[in-house]
C-alpha cells in the first residue's frame, strides 16, 4: 500500500489502513481540506469535479462530491471526462476550483485527487502547502443540514471542449477531411476512448480504428504511452494501411504518435513537432522542462523565436510560459499546452493542431520526423543511501562542471555544446535521476555513465573524509 501527499494533490492505492493506502477515510480528509482552501480563499461556493475511467473513480468520485456537498459547497460533477475539459470547465463556470480524479499514467490500482484553482490551473506550491495544512489539522468545520451544497451534472463538458478547439484559428478541418487519413487510436480503456474518438470524427477522420477504447478502467497494458508498453498498436498499423498511431494515457494529457510503419514519432517529439506548425503562424517563444529535448530550441530559434526552460513540473512551466509570454509550450512527456485554449497539458488540442500540421506538410509521419533534429535522451537513476547529503554532491557537481553553462532551477543542468545532463534528486527516495541528452544513443549513455562515475566518486571521497 502507498500514500502520496504531495502540494499537487494526494496519490495513493486503493485500499489498506487509513493513512497507508487512499482509502477513503484519506479521500474525505483531503477533500474536505481542499474544499475549505477554495471557500477560505475565494469565497466561491463551487467546485467542478471529473474523473478518469479507473475502477476506483466511481467510488472515491462519490466521496468527493458528498464530502464537498458536506461543506456547503455546490459540486458540478462531469463526469467520465479528461484532465484538460475539466481545466477548461472551471473558468467557464466560474467556480472556486476543481479536483480530477485520476492517477494519470499509474496503473489502475492507483487514484488520486489532482487539485486546480479558480483559473482550471494546477494549484502552486505554496497553495498544496496550506491544503495540506488544513488536511493535516483536520480543521474544516461542515456545514448545518439547511446550508448543504447542490449537486448537479454536466453532460456537455467534452463536446463544448472540443467545439473549442475546432474554432481555434490554427485548426483546418478542411484540410485533415480532404486528407481521409486512416488513423489508429489506443486510449488505455480510459476516458480517451470517448474523447479521442469523439474529437477525430469531429475532424473529419473517418477510418478509426479503436483500440482498448472501452473506458472500463481494465488497462490492458501499462497505461504511460512509452514504447514498450505500445507494441500492440505498433504491431496493428505495421499490419495495416494506417496513416498514423494516436496513443493517449488514462486522463488525456499526453500525446504520444505512432508512424505509418509501426515505428514511435517519439514522445519528445509530440510538442516539437506541433510547436513547429504554431511557430510558423504564431511568432513568439516556448517553454518546456529542463528535462525535455533541445530540438524545442532548436525549431525555435529556426523560428526566430526564443526558447525558455522550466523547472520539472506542469505549474512551472505555465509559470515560465505566462512570465515569458510563450505561444506554446509543454512537457517532452508528450503534454502540449497551448494558451490560446488553455494553460494545460491537452492531448485533444495537440491531436488537432498534429494533424493540421501533418494534412498541410503534405508528408508522411516518417518524413515528417525525419525533418526535425535528431536528439536521443539516456534517462537513468542512482539510488543512494540515506546518510549520503544529496545536496552536497550536487553542489559539489556544479563545482566540478562551473566551466560549463549550468542552471540551477530545479537540480543541477549542465550543457556541453548541444548536450546535456540533467540532475535531480527525487522528493521521495533516496535518488538522484539523471538524464542525458545527444546526437546518438551510444554518447548520451556515454555521458550519463560519466556523470554517474562522478557522482559516485564524489560520494566515495566524502565516505573516506577527503
Amino acid at each position: 500500500m502507498a500514500l502520496i501527499k504531495s502540494i499537487s494533490g494526494i496519490r495513493g492505492t486503493i485500499g489498506g489502513r487509513a493513512g497507508e493506502g487512499l482509502t477513503p477515510v484519506d479521500v474525505v480528509k483531503f477533500a474536505a481540506a481542499f474544499g475549505t482552501w477554495v471557500q477560505q480563499t475565494t469565497g466561491i461556493n463551487t467546485i467542478v469535479v471529473g474523473r478518469d475511467a479507473r475502477l476506483s473513480g466511481d467510488m472515491v468520485n462519490k466521496l468527493v462530491c458528498a464530502t464537498l456537498q458536506g461543506l456547503g459547497i455546490n459540486v458540478i460533477d462531469v463526469g467520465l471526462s479528461t484532465t484538460p475539459t475539466v481545466e477548461m470547465v472551471v473558468p467557464a463556470k466560474k467556480a472556486g476550483g476543481g479536483i480530477i480524479l485520476t492517477a494519470s499514467h499509474n496503473p489502475k490500482q492507483w487514484n488520486a485527487l489532482k487539485l486546480l484553482n479558480r483559473n482550471g490551473e494546477f494549484i502552486s506550491d505554496e497553495e498544496g502547502k496550506l491544503v495540506l495544512e488544513i488536511a493535516e489539522q483536520e480543521s474544516f468545520e461542515f456545514a448545518q443540514v439547511n446550508d448543504l451544497g447542490k449537486y448537479s451534472q454536466s453532460d456537455m463538458a467534452l463536446k463544448k471542449h472540443i467545439k473549442a478547439i475546432l474554432d481555434l484559428p490554427l485548426v483546418d478541418v478542411e484540410a485533415i477531411r480532404a486528407k481521409n487519413f486512416s488513423v489508429a487510436v489506443d486510449a488505455v480503456n480510459s476516458s480517451g476512448g470517448i474523447a479521442v474518438p469523439m474529437l477525430l470524427e469531429a475532424l473529419g477522420v473517418k477510418k478509426i480504428e479503436k483500440l482498448f477504447c472501452e473506458p472500463d478502467g481494465n488497462f490492458a497494458h501499462n497505461p504511460e504511452p512509452l514504447p514498450e508498453n505500445l507494441r500492440e498498436i505498433s504491431r496493428i498499423i505495421e499490419k495495416g494501411k494506417f496513416d498514423l498511431g494516436i496513443v493517449v494515457d488514462p486522463d488525456v494529457d499526453r500525446l504520444a504518435l505512432v508512424n505509418e510503419d509501426g515505428s514511435m514519432f517519439g514522445e519528445e517529439y509530440t510538442l516539437v513537432a506541433v510547436a513547429d506548425y504554431v511557430l510558423k503562424h504564431q511568432k513568439g517563444n516556448t517553454v518546456s522542462n529542463l528535462s525535455s529535448t533541445r530540438a524545442l530550441r532548436d525549431v525555435t530559434e529556426k523560428a526566430g523565436g526564443e526558447y525558455h526552460a522550466a523547472a520539472v513540473g506542469e505549474v512551472n512551466v505555465v509559470n515560465m510560459m505566462k512570465a515569458q509570454q510563450a505561444v506554446i509550450g509543454g512537457e517532452g512527456n508528450g503534454g502540449v499546452i497551448y494558451p490560446e485554449l488553455h494553460y494545460g497539458r491537452d492531448a485533444l488540442v495537440g491531436i488537432a493542431l498534429f494533424l493540421t500540421h501533418l494534412a498541410k506538410s503534405d508528408m508522411s509521419m516518417t518524413r515528417l520526423r525525419a525533418s526535425y533534429p535528431n536528439y536521443y535522451i539516456s534517462k537513468n537513476k542512482i539510488e543512494l543511501t540515506p546518510e549520503v547529503d544529496v545536496d552536497d554532491v550536487l553542489v559539489q557537481m556544479q563545482e566540478r562542471y562551473a566551466k560549463q553553462p549550468i542552471n540551477t532551477i530545479d537540480g543541477v543542468k549542465i550543457e556541453f555544446g548541444k548536450e546535456w545532463v540533467h540532475l535531480r534528486k527525487s522528493n521521495t527516495e533516496a535518488i538522484i535521476r539523471i538524464y542525458a541528452e545527444s546526437d546518438s544513443n551510444a554518447t548520451a549513455e556515454h555521458l550519463a555513465n560519466k556523470i554517474i562515475g562522478d557522482i559516485k566518486e564524489i560520494i566515495s571521497e566524502k565516505a573516506q573524509g577527503l
